[in-house]
């Protein structure tokens, strides 16, 4: 892959498992109703101080009992969102250890794995959440994301299908399958796939600024800024506008260094390229 590529594919990886990583990967939501509902834990957190009031409460609680699987999960979420990971993958393996059977869990851990960076251990705490003949589309998805990162672009693919076979047309497993498009460069049909993703009724807000990343990246920038801008709050889409600039910014950015100097001979270095 050659350096004016660079930019975007690490953008779009990093965006492709960021929002599968946001999903309930086996069902148990770790900030839902069928925890903060049944335990009496803060509402579902939207700030940084919220977070940290939920990692003190469910510390509590799993400190009191570190077989509780939701309280690890819940108390592993908050690690994630206050940026300790570590700590988070950590939690979720002496869980996973006391729980081995226990697939929603296995999934918490496998998505830990992933955020922290290691994405082979990902994979194999993935590959234990479910199994082939009960498979969970969810599962599905979160190991393809963790394969687009690793630059396993047409296995990722196939992960997605499999998906979709399971769940026609979810709207976040087609903003996975774009989003790997994109990777290859194929920028026409990861639109298509976005496009098709958004127009779903479920589909997050999440996706639609997946489909604004890839058209600014097309070079549409005014219908990428409108994309980031439709059916929100106005203060949501000025912070979605501000990052798609950030994005698209750093993008060509890096696209300028990878070019060489003006009268320079010397051609790029084969030491860019994948």
């Amino acid at each position: 892959m050659r350096p004016d590529h660079l930019s975007a594919a690490r953008l779009l990886t990093s965006a492709a498992l960021a929002a599968v990583l946001a999903l309930s990967v086996a069902g148990c939501k770790t900030t839902g109703d069928d925890i903060t509902g049944s335990l009496g834990a803060p509402q579902t957190p939207h700030t940084d101080a919220d977070w940290r009031e939920y990692a003190q409460v469910w510390g509590a609680r799993y400190r009191s009992n570190p077989s509780d699987a939701k309280a690890a999960m819940a108390y592993a979420e908050a690690l994630r969102e206050t940026d300790q990971r570590a700590q988070a993958v950590a939690v979720l393996r002496q869980a996973a250890m006391r729980n081995p059977s226990d697939k929603p869990l296995l999934g918490a851990y496998g998505r830990a794995l992933a955020a922290a960076g290691s994405y082979q251990d990902a994979l194999n705490a993935l590959d234990h959440a479910h199994t082939p003949d009960n498979p969970d589309w969810r599962i599905l998805n979160a190991q393809g994301a963790v394969l687009d990162q690793m630059g396993r672009h047409k296995d990722a693919q196939r992960y997605y299908s499999s998906a979709l076979k399971m769940v026609p047309n979810e709207p976040s497993v087609l903003s996975n399958l774009g989003l790997s498009y994109a990777l290859q460069k194929q920028l026409k049909q990861a639109e298509k796939t976005l496009r098709l993703a958004v127009a779903q009724p479920n589909a997050r807000p999440k996706v639609r600024q997946n489909l604004a990343l890839i058209v600014g990246l097309e070079g549409r920038f005014a219908e990428a800024e409108k994309i980031a801008r439709a059916d929100l709050p106005a203060d949501q889409a000025e912070a979605n506008v501000a990052y798609l600039r950030q994005m698209l910014a750093r993008q060509h950015q890096w696209s300028k260094r990878g070019r060489p100097r003006r009268g320079n001979r010397t051609h790029v270095s084969s030491k860019g390229k994948s």
